[in-house]
């Protein structure tokens, strides 16, 4: 790995703490520089964390001392940011969608392309051993050859718990853009690119109450869709079906159940690392739980960004921004499909990432530089 990569982190809200606790200390990285808006709250995380520098964001995005720009704002600021990084001759790495919007991710995948820097984004999740069992089942066979998926995300809102939960209802947000992607990035691994969608979603509340914090009981407006259904016709010719909303109350369904000639896999919440995988073989009694078998052991948020950086040079990084964009226009499509009343053929396409072969945490944690996959 040579000298340890330089990490610069924009955007210190409830998801960095994640963040920084996989990358603080880590031997293949080095966090220099942090930045907010809110300038106390960038002093008092440099103030945590040793040689780390609190900086403005433009201080941050022209900082010598920065190699890559870990980008943890909210939707509506990933493009700036990331094209200011870019801008900046800096490798960029976010935070799911790649943008709020599929004009914007298309300028930052163009400009990083013409600028020659790495564009990188989660979710990560989907390396860990949930996925990746999951992964290595249906390319093994287990379940014959994969004829149709299905996709189920139901909450009551984010706003339960959330303090500042506003972004999740305006542009960007909403149920599909916010946990889409862990589910969409899933069915990429487990069924390759999709090809064409039908959407149908609807907003079913004006305003949602903030449960949690200093703003408890206040309203806020519902700006986008707060349930979309649909169906992904995937390359390879298999079908899902996606429902995700923040309407219901709970749900019984799997996250992710993968059905084939010979057999059906139920595959764990995409938004962990981990869990139980669990297959039907044709003429089984019962569902049994498979071994684990692939994936990052333990995996925590930010090992994506350790992927992306051991990959240079060597692979194509695993959360890379073909995938993420190719996420991003599966899910606007499904939007548009369902405003338009038609079927939406797909513009862009990604090559399933390389499977994770089994990778124990001590590898890919440290102590020593990490040998990642």
């Amino acid at each position: 790995m040579g000298d340890a990569h330089r990490i610069g982190v924009v955007g210190l809200g409830v998801i960095s703490r994640a963040y920084l606790d996989t990358l603080a200390g880590h031997p293949a990285v080095r966090v220099t520089a942090v930045a907010d808006l809110d300038a106390s709250r960038s002093a008092a995380v440099a103030a945590e964390l040793p040689g780390v520098e609190a900086l403005t964001v433009e201080e941050l995005l022209s900082s010598p001392d920065v190699d890559t720009v870990l980008n943890l704002t909210t939707p509506a600021a990933h493009a700036g940011i990331a094209l200011g990084a870019i801008g900046h001759g800096k490798h960029v790495y976010g935070e799911k969608p790649l943008a709020a919007t599929l004009a914007d991710a298309r300028a930052v995948v163009e400009a990083a392309a013409k600028a020659g820097v790495g564009v990188g984004c989660a979710p990560d999740t989907v390396l860990g051993t949930g996925v990746q069992t999951a992964r290595a089942a249906v390319e093994a066979g287990s379940i014959g050859r994969p004829q149709f998926a299905s996709a189920v995300m139901i909450t009551p809102g984010h706003e339960r718990w959330h303090p500042h939960p506003d972004f999740y209802y305006t542009e960007g947000g909403g149920p599909l853009l916010d946990m889409g992607p862990y589910y969409l990035a899933s069915l990429i691994h487990l069924l390759g690119p999709v090809r064409a969608v039908i959407g149908a979603a609807g907003r079913l509340r004006a305003e949602r109450t903030i449960g949690s914090g200093p703003r408890t009981g206040e309203r806020i407006p519902v700006e986008v869709d707060s349930h979309v259904s649909g169906v992904l016709e995937h390359v390879g010719g298999a079908l899902t079906t996606i429902t995700t909303s923040f309407d219901g109350v709970a749900t019984t369904a799997a996250p992710i159940e993968v059905h084939g000639e010979t057999g059906s896999l139920s595959v764990p919440d995409p938004n962990r690392f981990d869990g139980e995988v669990r297959l039907h073989a044709l003429g089984d009694t019962r569902w049994r739980a498979l071994p684990v078998s692939a994936g990052y052991e333990d995996g925590a948020r930010g090992v994506g960004l350790l992927d992306f950086i051991a990959a240079d040079g060597q692979r194509a990084p695993r959360a890379n921004g073909e995938l993420a964009l190719h996420v991003l226009e599966t899910m606007t499509a499904l939007l548009r499909s369902s405003a338009e009343g038609r079927r939406i053929e797909l513009t862009t396409s990604a090559q399933a990432p390389d499977p994770v072969p089994w990778t124990a945490a001590g590898d890919w944690k440290g102590p020593v530089a990490p040998g990642l996959a």
